[in-house]
């Protein structure tokens, strides 16, 4: 079961889209140097799809991508509220919302190119810094027909 910590609209986690961004508990990954190492307990609200839902119907056409962050712990779920986002997209034409994943996991999970229009990888390792710094081992990937491309390079400082 997931539990998310707090959500917030955020612009800098997905180029190009305003996104929400829903922190999630339970973090399995243990990164030296963490920047949410409250992230790494299990508390929180339960994260299903009537949770989801609420914050969907909130925040409207005001958001363009739901991002979940973390998650690695039960990624079955993640997919599963990944898949709800999209049959939602389906049903509802005018509503555009993409899905992303922010995972500590170093190889994607099992299908996951199916559900997600971005998705970023790589356990966060302190001497090599985050996304934005050119000798991560993270990446960021946007997905088109199921091909992961490398974004990466759109976080560097410059």
């Amino acid at each position: 079961m997931l539990r998310f910590h707090n959500y917030d609209i955020v612009f800098q986690e997905i180029p190009g889209e305003v996104t929400l961004a829903i922190n999630i508990s339970n973090c399995p990954n243990r990164c030296k140097g963490c920047h949410s190492p409250h992230l790494q307990d299990d508390k929180g609200e339960i994260l299903d799809e009537s949770a989801l839902e609420n914050l969907l119907e909130k925040y409207g056409n005001a958001i363009t991508c739901v991002c979940f962050m973390g998650g690695d712990g039960s990624p079955d779920d993640v997919l599963k509220l990944a898949r709800f986002v999209r049959r939602r997209k389906g049903e509802l034409l005018f509503v555009l919302i993409k899905t992303a994943w922010y995972s500590g996991k170093p190889e994607l999970y099992q299908n996951a190119q199916h559900y997600f229009d971005y998705i970023k990888l790589g356990k966060y390792i302190e001497k090599l810094g985050g996304l934005n710094s050119p000798t991560t081992n993270q990446r960021f990937y946007r997905i088109e027909n199921a091909t992961m491309i490398d974004m990466t390079d759109r976080f560097y400082k410059h």
